[in-house]
């Protein structure tokens, strides 16, 4: 990937003419599809706009797109799909992404908000189409867990060998192609932000073609991706980055972001779990920190024992802990994501953020405090300034704003010595060196470590990449020094206690390695008793890394086995044991629950002491002439015991698959610790309209044969007047 065109991502040059050679299937045309539908709606509006698009639809004749191949791996369904048979009569809109790319999941809250809208019982089918930039993205397990952490309901194809690609002449990451009920290509648009674009084309795609019979409203098979969670996976879901803090009292204690679960985790070197930060919900609400929300944090760091900066990552914000309080606040950043300004200079709550991945604290010489930002989603580092301070090259940052202070914006692997004239590739991890001054970078796009001078700005090489800043293909599992060294998409740093050492998560490559920053060269740093097996057992794909401050160990979470490792590090940093770190809750992590509402109790859940994994369906029977009301989002909401539970989904709107997976922690208190699940409906007889509040409990029971639940179905009916379990 090499430059941003249009907000989308082009292929590095060779690889392009390389593909485009065998790019016969499609019209050359079809690649201005979109230029040409606006030549025939230039100027419209409304009826004639709605009249100019029919036209273009009546006259395009591009050929229908070759079928998928045979012996594709799927996710989200229960069989491989197809366009002469699950998708015939449909509208199928394809989004060709890689799951490293910021800019393909910033695409995916749209096509979320799509998918509400235009159902596939409405004619509408949204299909992942996903063709890999780097080597460990085409490996389906890997696959199957980013769909599973970025919360795609969608079906999901692995366009292993990029045939779909290919053959529908696309060209760059993120692209869209909207496709007709007779899999006759409508419109290819590239890269990010066309929602509303894409909203209008299908509302009047479906209106014509339904005109013309030509719409099916039958359902696709579907299966979640959440049935494939590990059994006993413990209280995390694809935990994010981690970091620590020395208390005034000598205790160490860490923070951890519980990515997949949207909350973040206070726990000691024990493993036992002190605070949990936010309800788990998604969403974007501060308050108090049990009912507080984020969405998909990464990057925390800690300004002191009570108060945690938190990168949330899919909220565009920044977020305030405060552990004295009890509380979260919103400290930059409006929720809305940054699309165009690569300067910044606002309030720091009224500027706008893109994706921000990783977090560090910085104090100048002159005492003056800034949180130093990696700004993934627009390729630079930013500052929140808490001083007016006196920056680099003699520029000011006023007290309370939020600007950018390095990268262009554009996607490159450039250094240089002016700052704002670099270029980053989606940086994703910030480790700060005290002794020189210096903030190392995992920049993640372009697989290389990179260095920023925090005194005038300078921005250097480490290891990894290419010399062409171009080429941010470099990538590679090479042990050496600059750029004959090679990495996969790191995505986290964390630096030696003695500032010498710098400690990488080889993200894609599913290692930790170990940069010397004296002489810049890198090695890999293997666990003994896994080194017959290979590094890869040991990790799967770990995201962030902290040092410990009081003992040689290092502190890894692991996003992919949704577990924390702890390596412990000899005098040469060499790794001579590593472990997981048992997460279990504490007394002050209960968590407390009240209902006024009525509330009915299930058949327990059996179990046995060591806790696991279950699958709960809820079938909601609606009865004495109750409807669902239209157009009134319907709600659902799963309370857990406590931060050592966790579950996926937490919360939904859908009553029709209704299914959710809960991890128990082992030793349940049997008799106390229940699942509850509250609901919010709005219904309606033919004459009223009828709330419906209530929540269901399910008990656990512990049993001490091998009759265990793996599955629990619960019918509830919904009476006029009351709430039956059968």
């Amino acid at each position: 990937m090499n430059k941003i065109f249009n907000r989308g991502i082009f292929l590095f040059p060779q690889l392009f003419r390389s593909f485009k050679k065998n790019t016969m299937d499609v019209d050359e045309d079809f690649r201005n599809s979109k230029r040409k539908l606006a030549s025939y709606v230039h100027g419209s509006k409304g009826e004639e706009w709605e009249k100019a698009f029919s036209k273009y639809l009546a006259e395009i004749k591009y050929p229908p797109v070759k079928d998928f191949q045979k012996g594709l791996e799927w996710f989200n369904v229960s069989k491989p799909i197809s366009f002469k048979e699950d998708l015939k009569g449909k509208l199928v809109l394809m989004d060709f992404f890689t799951y490293c790319c910021i800019n393909c999941m910033h695409i995916l809250p749209d096509l979320k908000e799509i998918e509400e809208e235009f159902t596939v019982e409405d004619g509408l089918v949204v299909i992942g189409v996903h063709s890999a930039k780097f080597q460990n993205e085409k490996i389906s397990s890997n696959i199957l867990a980013a769909v599973q952490r970025y919360n795609i309901k969608h079906p999901v194809v692995n366009d292993v060998e990029m045939d779909m690609w290919r053959d529908c002449g696309v060209y760059c990451w993120p692209s869209l192609m909207l496709i007709g009920p007779h899999a006759n290509p409508i419109v290819l648009l590239t890269g990010e932000g066309h929602k509303e674009e894409l909203k209008l084309y299908i509302r009047n795609a479906l209106k014509y073609y339904k005109a013309q019979g030509a719409i099916s409203d039958h359902k696709i098979s579907m299966k979640s991706v959440y049935h494939f969670l590990p059994e006993e996976k413990g209280p995390l879901l694809f935990p994010g980055k981690i970091t620590n803090y020395l208390r005034k009292d000598g205790e160490e204690i860490f923070a951890v972001s519980d990515s997949g679960n949207n909350r973040v985790l206070i726990f000691n070197k024990d493993g036992k779990i002190l605070k949990q930060i936010g309800s788990s919900k998604m969403g974007l609400k501060d308050g108090c920190i049990e009912e507080a929300q984020f969405n998909s944090p990464q990057g925390l760091v800690f300004y002191d024992e009570n108060k945690i900066y938190v990168a949330d990552t899919e909220n565009h914000a920044i977020r305030l802990v405060d552990l004295s309080k009890n509380t979260v606040e919103t400290v930059a950043g409006t929720g809305i994501q940054n699309h165009h300004d690569y300067s910044g200079g606002s309030p720091a709550k009224e500027q706008l953020l893109s994706s921000p991945w990783d977090l560090s604290l910085f104090k100048t010489k002159e005492g003056c405090e800034v949180l130093l930002i990696a700004m993934a989603g627009t390729h630079q580092l930013w500052g929140l300034f808490f001083q007016t301070t006196y920056w680099w090259r003699n520029k000011s940052a006023v007290a309370g704003t939020c600007l950018a202070i390095a990268g262009s914006g554009r996607e490159e692997n450039r250094n240089n010595v002016y700052p704002h004239t670099a270029g980053f590739a989606q940086p994703s991890g910030l480790a700060l060196c005290k002794k020189t001054d210096e903030l190392y970078i995992a920049d993640s796009e372009s697989s290389s470590i990179r260095r920023v001078s925090l005194r005038d700005g300078k921005v250097s090489a480490v290891v990894g990449g290419k010399e062409d800043p171009k080429n941010l293909f470099g990538f590679g599992d090479v042990d050496g020094k600059l750029y004959s060294a090679k990495l996969q998409h790191a995505l986290g740093v964390s630096m030696s206690t003695d500032d010498s050492h710098l400690f990488v998560a080889d993200t894609y490559n599913h290692k930790v390695k170990i940069v010397d920053i004296s002489n810049n060269t890198v090695s890999t740093l293997t666990p003994p008793k896994l080194e017959e097996e290979g590094a890869l057992t040991a990790f799967r794909e770990p995201g962030g890394l902290c040092m410990s401050l009081t003992e040689s160990k290092l502190y890894i979470a692991d996003t992919n086995n949704h577990c924390i490792k702890v390596a412990e590090l000899d005098s040469s940093y060499k790794i001579t044991k590593l472990s997981n770190l048992k997460l279990t809750a504490s007394e002050y992590v209960k968590m407390s629950f009240k209902f006024d509402g009525d509330m009915v109790k299930s058949t327990p859940v059996s179990l046995l002491k060591d806790g696991g994994k279950i699958s709960v369906v809820v079938l909601i029977k609606l009865l004495d002439g109750l409807k669902l009301t239209e157009n009134q989002k319907q709600n659902w909401v799963v309370e857990l015991p406590n931060a050592a539970y966790s579950c996926v989904p937490k919360t939904g709107d859908n009553l029709k698959q209704l299914e959710f997976f809960v991890n128990i922690p082992p030793n349940p208190d049997f008799g106390r610790d229940c699942i509850t699940v509250v609901f919010n409906l709005m219904t309606c007889t033919d004459t009223a309209c009828v709330p419906k509040q209530f929540a269901l409990e399910i008990p656990l029971v512990e049993v001490t044969n091998d009759k265990k639940d793996e599955n629990k179905l619960v019918t509830v009916n919904v009476k006029l007047e009351s709430i039956e379990i059968i």
